[in-house]
């Protein structure tokens, strides 16, 4: 495998190991929204855990009674979106270094039972061009499209 599909799945895998260690690995699945247009870069992250679909400063909701709690301060929360923003920055560089198309959204699901990865790339702008939408409304579109689903 080349150089950049190795180092590019490597800040992929970054950014769920992250995720996972913000909930002491106790999720049953982990979603990431990474954006990067026009200079704007942007992240957020969420959880499927005990069957119910939370933001990161609710996971505590989903937990049952007796339950370690997380830590869901608003610094421990920066911490994990600045890994993430990092993570993107050099997904950036790496495309620049070989040249190829850096995506401008990409949605990261991690099924921790089955292992399973699955990622999404969009190359056009999503929110740049609206005069409306941030790329904090569109990840937390994506968050009722993961609910409503069940993803």
């Amino acid at each position: 495998m080349k150089k950049y599909e190795v180092r590019f799945s490597e800040l992929q895998a970054d950014m769920i190991s992250i995720c996972m260690e913000y909930v002491a690995d106790r999720a049953d699945k982990v979603y990431v929204y990474a954006s990067c247009e026009e200079g704007v870069i942007s992240s957020s992250f969420y959880y499927l855990i005990n069957n119910e679909y939370v933001q990161r400063h609710k996971v505590n909701d989903a937990l049952e009674n007796g339950d370690e709690r997380y830590d869901v301060s608003p610094k421990r929360q920066f911490m994990v979106l600045d890994i993430i923003n990092d993570d993107i920055e050099k997904i950036e560089e790496l495309c620049k270094e070989y040249e190829k198309d850096m995506p401008t959204e990409m949605k990261l699901i991690y099924d921790v039972k089955s292992g399973s990865f699955k990622a999404e790339y969009k190359y056009d702008l999503v929110y740049t061009n609206d005069d409306i939408k941030t790329a904090n409304d569109i990840a937390n579109e994506w968050f009722e499209e993961i609910k409503n689903n069940n993803l």
